[in-house]
Order: structure tokens, then sequence, then C-alpha cells
């Protein structure tokens, strides 16, 4: 079990999930979960779509982690995370209960992870490119 998470975009379990609740009904994503009183007065109230948010955050900063890795796990990392950012621009632009800002931010995490994972990725192998010494 342990070993596809390895290769699963951490991401999708969060797009997964939403898929989920926006398929149920989209209003459910407006369900508060909890709200508690400011000492301004104000009350703060915590969403469905917040806590996909919050997940989605907490989430992203693992795959930033996982892109550190050199290992041949990783491409197949890095082309899961592309295939995941594709899925969801179509998702974004064909499904009607994904046309929500929540989804559009989501889409945004996975464009991160992606642009972020292959970046980290050449920095590292250019690193490691410079440590080997010249032929002569």
């Amino acid at each position: 079990m342990i070993q596809v998470i390895r290769y699963v975009p951490l991401l999708a379990f969060v797009v997964v999930a939403y898929n989920i609740v926006a398929a149920i009904g989209v209003e459910l994503l407006d369900s508060t979960l909890f709200s508690i009183g400011l000492l301004s007065g104000s009350p703060f109230t915590f969403q469905v779509k917040d806590a996909l948010m919050l997940a989605g955050l907490l989430l992203l900063y693992g795959e930033l982690s996982k892109a550190t890795r050199t290992t041949t796990v990783s491409i197949a990392d890095h082309t899961l995370s592309l295939g995941l950012l594709l899925v969801c621009l179509v998702e974004l632009i064909v499904v009607p209960f994904a046309g929500t800002s929540t989804f559009f931010l989501l889409t945004v995490m996975t464009l991160i992870d992606v642009i972020a994972g292959f970046t980290i990725t050449i920095s590292g192998a250019r690193r490691d490119l410079t440590a080997i010494p010249p032929v002569q």
C-alpha cells in the first residue's frame, strides 16, 4: 500500500474528495463544519470547501517534499502529477460542478506541483552533474 502512495500524486486524494462531495451536491461545499466567535465579535466559519483547500495546501507541501527525491519513482510521480493537472483542466472546463473557485484553486495547486516538481528535479540533477569531475 505504501508503495502505491509513492506513485500516486497526493493532490489526487483532494481532487477525488472534491468530486465526490460536488457530485452529491455542489451546495454541500458551502456546508458549515464549525463556527467560532472571534474576540472581534465576528464569526469564523469553516466550510467544507475550506477543509478541502486546507487539505490541498498540506498535501501540496507533501508533494513538494516528494519532489526532492532523485529516483526513478520521482519520474513516474511527475508524470502522474502532469496527468492529474490535465484531468483537472479538462474537468474544470467540461464538468458543470467543477466550475467553482474551489476547484479552480485545486487545479492551480496541481499546476504548482507540476512546475515546482520539475524545477526541483532539474535543479537537483544540475547540482549532481556539477559534482562529477570533468573527464581529462
